[in-house]
């Protein structure tokens, strides 16, 4: 995998508008998983376009996707991967946002929601020690954390999903959502949004005795990462208490 007769190649596909229905551009790129990291790096960075807002004299430039969220995002990709599935790594870039997808799914034993709790567990150990002597990996489950802070004044956040055999990572594109104001009436109002789910979440476990994750994603139509992360938060605030694990978890009010 580190030499220049690596089989795993990376392909980039680019898209016109939001589905895969015109190809703009598709790059393959071969050689050694270093070499695949660099290239597919340069070339996302030259397509990651740059917007400029003005507010009186002040300029402001902003990219399309945080350089912190595509690095980590093509990292984990490329890392975490199960090798020994022959197909290549795949990145698709539309208008509206950028799809990481790898082969292998989660490590055997680990759960979406185990992601989000910063566990660290390589497929490729060996792999993994390489990135890390090379300072490209801390080797300590941060990664999705940067991708989220990244992303943390963004009105979407990114996806994280898996299937069997299959993980992506989608980031949205900021500069085709509408603008986030930060003025501390917007604060106000977003907090109030946040507030007002975290009372449905606890109505709902009140008088049903208790809610699950997949409840929670009904209950205020939010994803997997938004729900979990509010359910965290309960938690924490003493407010609700988790009841078993992984797919199994329920959630009890105090």
């Amino acid at each position: 995998m580190l030499s220049d007769q690596c089989e795993t190649t990376t392909k980039v596909a680019l898209f016109q508008g939001k589905d895969k229905e015109l190809f703009r551009d598709r790059k393959e790129f071969k050689g050694s998983i270093l070499k695949q990291l660099e290239d597919v790096y340069q070339f996302i960075d030259l397509v990651n376009k740059t917007k400029a807002t003005f507010t009186g004299l002040d300029r402001t430039d902003r990219r399309d996707y945080p350089e912190d969220a595509i690095r980590e995002s093509l990292l984990n990709s490329m890392v975490h991967r199960d090798y020994s599935f022959s197909g290549s790594n795949l990145v698709n870039v539309y208008e509206d946002r950028i799809e990481f997808v790898s082969l292998g799914g989660l490590v055997s034993g680990l759960e979406l929601e185990s992601i989000f709790l910063g566990v660290s567990q390589s497929r490729n150990p060996n792999l993994a020690a390489v990135f890390y002597r090379m300072r490209l990996i801390e080797s300590y489950g941060t990664g999705i954390g940067k991708i989220e802070r990244a992303y943390k004044t963004c009105p979407s956040q990114p996806k994280f999903e898996t299937a069997k055999g299959v993980f992506r990572v989608t980031l949205p594109n900021r500069n085709e959502q509408p603008e986030m104001d930060v003025r501390v009436s917007d604060k106000a109002d977003k907090d109030v949004s946040l507030n007002e789910q975290k009372s449905l979440i606890l109505q709902y476990a009140r008088e049903n005795g208790s809610v699950t994750r997949k409840e929670v994603e009904d209950l205020i139509s939010a994803g997997t990462t938004k729900a979990f992360r509010l359910l965290k938060e309960l938690c924490e605030d003493g407010k609700l208490e988790q009841k078993g694990s992984g797919k199994l978890s329920t959630y009890v009010a105090k």
